[in-house]
């Protein structure tokens, strides 16, 4: 089952999103609020100080020193002023009509919002006394002047309009830095392998990423370069062909064009033939297995039957005795690949290590258990290879100085690729005795002892 990462990443984006924005629109809705439908500490107070002389008053001077007060409150704020007791009963000489009680009855603390009840009705507030609450409170109808301002068309604008449009900004931007940014550097990419350009080896950097677009990264990487190899094996294969066809058929010209006897003529003709068969052929095959990738079938392959078989064929060809070509591997040495292609790949390093053994030289098959795999190494008693030629040894058509005999190069590439399409692996390094090719081939588990 696949993992969908990017798709709980835009989850949790958007989750968060939705967070912040509930969380704002809260926290600012309780601040605006705060700011427009609540009196200020100043009024609090100023509020306050009218209910402490009211309790000083009616402790000192009775009902005529509330009536006084009252009196002059409600001229100096221009509202109505009156004090209450326990029961609500006016505890100075002014009356209270049927319909101030009706507004008495929603009356309201100093810490409470203030609003307009109806369109003209300025919110009754009930102040206790400071000292003796239980005795009576202070009831002032809200002076105009006091009254909040409570929010504006301006503020809902900005709360519900602005606010909410830069958030969306801001969720938008993140998803075009996190998707649609990368999406158009792999599109310019893209466009630059539409028009050829396929010398770019620089890696995208969304390459790195742990989802969904870094895989789609991954895929087209792997398809440039796929694209780049298979551009450059091309002209590799046009450039090699044309020059080396060239010299066998001009070859077969002169041949052609001699007096040569019938026989001394056929030979040539047949031996330049060979070659340039024997070049196509090599060269097709590398070429099948670098574009198709076929999927060669597997199966178990007892290594040191096939090393058996082909030193047969190589002690007929070289006249080198059974003795020189010692296999160390045993009975248990089961590989799980395609025979004909690992079969090819070891007779093309035979058949190497063999042109470039001194005389009396022995190459020898050895090997041992690595995980799920086995190690195999053929090695010589030559010269070796210069270690910064190393690499060179599987470049298609890539011959190194002081190379024997007439090949065109192909063999230990030819080789390699074998060995790739079975999952495994071919290198060459050098050991104190010679060249030891080195082959990394998985095991058949079936068999396992």
């Amino acid at each position: 089952m696949r993992r969908h990462p990017l798709l709980w990443k835009l989850a949790l984006l958007q989750v968060s999103f939705c967070l912040l924005l509930t969380w704002i629109i809260w926290i600012w809705g309780l601040s605006a609020e705060r700011r427009t439908y609540f009196l200020s500490a100043q009024e609090r107070d100023y509020l306050g100080d009218y209910a402490q002389q009211a309790e000083s008053l009616w402790q000192a001077q009775g009902t005529p020193g509330l009536e006084r007060f009252t009196q002059q409150l409600a001229a100096k704020e221009n509202t109505w002023v009156s004090v209450l007791g326990p029961n609500l009963e006016s505890l100075s000489n002014t009356p209270l009509t049927p319909q101030i009680y009706r507004q008495l009855t929603f009356m309201r603390q100093l810490h409470w919002p203030m609003s307009r009840r109806l369109q003209d009705a300025l919110p009754y507030v009930s102040i206790p006394f400071p000292n003796h609450p239980d005795q009576g409170q202070l009831v002032i109808q809200l002076p105009e002047r006091m009254l909040p301002s409570g929010l504006t068309p301006w503020t809902h604008v900005l709360s519900h309009g602005v606010m909410p449009t830069l958030l969306a900004a801001l969720l938008g931007l993140l998803l075009y830095r996190h998707l649609v940014l990368p999406l158009n550097r792999l599109r310019d990419r893209a466009d630059a392998l539409r028009a050829d350009d396929l010398d770019s080896e620089v890696p995208l950097p969304l390459i790195k990423r742990r989802d969904e677009l870094g895989e789609l990264a991954q895929a087209f990487e792997h398809m440039a370069s796929r694209l780049r190899s298979s551009l450059n094996q091309q002209r590799l294969l046009l450039r090699t062909l044309s020059h080396e066809l060239r010299t066998p058929l001009a070859r077969l010209r002169i041949a052609h064009d001699s007096l040569l006897p019938p026989d001394q003529l056929r030979q040539r003709l047949d031996r330049e033939i060979d070659d340039m068969q024997r070049l196509l052929e090599d060269t097709l095959n590398l070429a099948w297995m670098d574009t198709e990738r076929p999927q060669l079938r597997s199966e178990p392959v007892l290594v040191l039957s096939v090393w058996e078989a082909l030193c047969e064929d190589a002690c007929f060809e070289s006249g080198w005795a059974p003795e020189r070509l010692p296999c160390l591997l045993g009975t248990d040495c089961y590989v799980h690949v395609h025979l004909d292609s690992l079969a090819q790949a070891l007779e093309n390093l035979l058949r190497n290590a063999i042109r470039y053994s001194p005389a009396h030289g022995k190459v020898t098959l050895s090997g041992w258990r690595e995980g799920d795999a086995w190690h195999l190494c053929l090695k010589d008693e030559g010269s070796g290879v210069a270690a910064e030629d190393l690499p060179d040894l599987f470049v298609p058509y890539q011959r190194l100085k002081g190379s024997i005999g007439e090949g065109f190069g192909l063999g230990l590439a030819i080789a390699q690729r074998a060995i790739e399409l079975q999952q495994g692996r071919l290198w060459a390094t050098n050991s104190p005795t010679g060249l030891c090719m080195h082959l990394l081939l998985p095991a058949e588990k079936c068999l396992e002892s």
